[in-house]
This record gives structure tokens, C-alpha cells and sequence, in this order.
């Protein structure tokens, strides 16, 4: 039996939710363009790690990760989604992070990857849909809705569809999470989330689940809580 994620929120939930998203969604839409990436001037030497931004975002808004984790010696990039707005398709987005995968990972080398928000599905597609189980050694998520959020319901666009409860993109990536066992996959979500509603649909049984108390969706690539909890899982 299916169980259900989903309770009915009040008001004040309502208001606060779409407090989050105007937030989130403070960097302006990019245009259709190709994916774009910014490496670190950090340490070259040390383990490849890929961020994948959330919606309205750009791989600008993964710095104060970026550089936290060049801190620690890791070789950080972050590509940036165009368009940024989840108007096409997940499977058109992973494509985008496959070809900045190729042309900026050797072939045969393994990468960590970290995605927040949407770009936790995105990430999701590409292990799981293209193969990329066969190259990413550890999987972060923050804040993903891997299970979809109501929020989702407001908006008709192709990407935010399939990130609606019960979309076939999520029942096909959720059906079949074989490819995501071998990974050292961790999930790390706050459940003060009121832009992933509900916060639990960041929890995947296959992950290890960690809390991070922050008051806001956003602010998890930002706070030291959450930035912390992805360097001890890529350790």
C-alpha cells in the first residue's frame, strides 16, 4: 500500500511557503542557453565535486559551498541550468549536467555529487536515467523533493509538473531506485521546509536521512548546519 505524504496545511503555512519561494526565487530566469560552469581557483589536486544549483538559481548561488568545500581541498564545480526556471523537462536538464559531465570529468574518473532542491531530481535523472550511477561515488541532496511538493500544483510548467506528487517522473525515478543503492547517497532536508511540502518528502529509504534545522528553504546552501552535514557526507 501506497503511503500517503501529504497533510492539509493551514494559512499561515500558505503565507510562509510562498514567502520561501519569492526567496528562492530572488536570482532572475536565465534564457535557453548552454550549461554553464564555474571552477574554483582553489587546490586543483584534490577529489572532483559537482553542484547542481535549485530553481530560479545559477551556479553563482552554490558559492559559499563552493568555497567552503575548496577550503577542504576538494576540486569544486558548479554548472548553471539554462533555462533556470523548470520550464523544460527534468530529462532536458540532465542532459545538460551529462554534457558538462563529459566535458569537464575524465572519462573513467568517479565525482561527488551535491544538488539542491530541484537539482536533486536533476541529479537523480542523470544517475539513474543516463548511467551516471557508473560515475558518481557520493550523492548529496538538500531539500530535494523526491517525492514531489504541493507547491508544484501552482504552476504549468513542464518541469514543475513532473515535480507534482504522483507525476510519472517521480513514479518512474522513485519505482526503481536500484541504481541509487550502490551510491553513498545522503539526503539532507530541514522540517521547516515550507517550499518542499511536506518537509518528509526529502526522505528516501535508501539514503541516509539527516535533519538540519534551518528556518528556510532556502538558506540551507547557505547556513553552516547544513554545509557542514555535506562535507561530512562526501568524507
Amino acid at each position: 500500500m501506497k503511503q500517503s505524504l501529504f497533510r492539509p496545511g493551514a494559512v499561515w503555512m500558505t503565507l510562509c511557503g510562498l514567502l520561501q519561494l519569492l526567496f528562492a526565487g530572488s536570482a532572475q530566469a536565465h534564457t535557453a542557453g548552454p550549461a554553464g560552469a564555474q571552477p574554483l581557483d582553489g587546490e586543483r589536486g584534490g577529489r572532483r565535486v559537482l553542484l547542481v544549483h535549485g530553481i530560479y538559481n545559477s551556479g553563482k548561488r552554490m558559492r559559499t559551498m563552493r568555497r567552503l568545500l575548496e577550503a577542504h581541498g576538494w576540486q569544486v564545480y558548479a554548472i548553471s541550468l539554462r533555462p533556470n526556471d523548470a520550464s523544460i523537462s527534468f530529462e532536458v536538464m540532465a542532459r545538460q549536467l551529462d554534457a558538462f559531465v563529459t566535458a569537464n570529468v575524465p572519462s573513467g574518473e568517479k565525482f561527488d555529487l551535491v544538488g539542491f532542491s530541484m537539482g536533486g531530481l536533476v541529479c537523480r535523472y542523470y544517475i539513474q536515467k543516463m548511467g551516471g550511477y557508473r560515475r558518481v561515488r557520493h550523492f548529496v541532496t538538500l531539500s530535494t523533493p523526491n517525492h514531489g511538493t504541493l507547491w508544484a500544483w501552482l504552476s504549468g510548467r513542464e518541469g514543475v509538473k513532473e515535480m507534482r506528487p504522483g507525476s510519472p517522473m517521480l513514479d518512474d525515478l522513485n519505482g526503481d531506485v536500484s541504481k541509487l543503492v550502490p551510491l553513498d547517497y545522503t539526503s539532507i532536508y530541514t522540517p521547516l521546509d515550507l517550499t518542499i511540502v511536506p518537509p518528509s518528502s526529502s526522505r528516501m529509504q535508501v539514503a541516509r536521512n539527516v535533519v538540519s534545522w534551518v528556518p528556510l528553504h532556502a538558506l540551507m546552501i547557505y547556513m553552516p548546519g547544513p554545509i557542514h552535514a555535506v562535507e561530512q557526507a562526501l568524507e
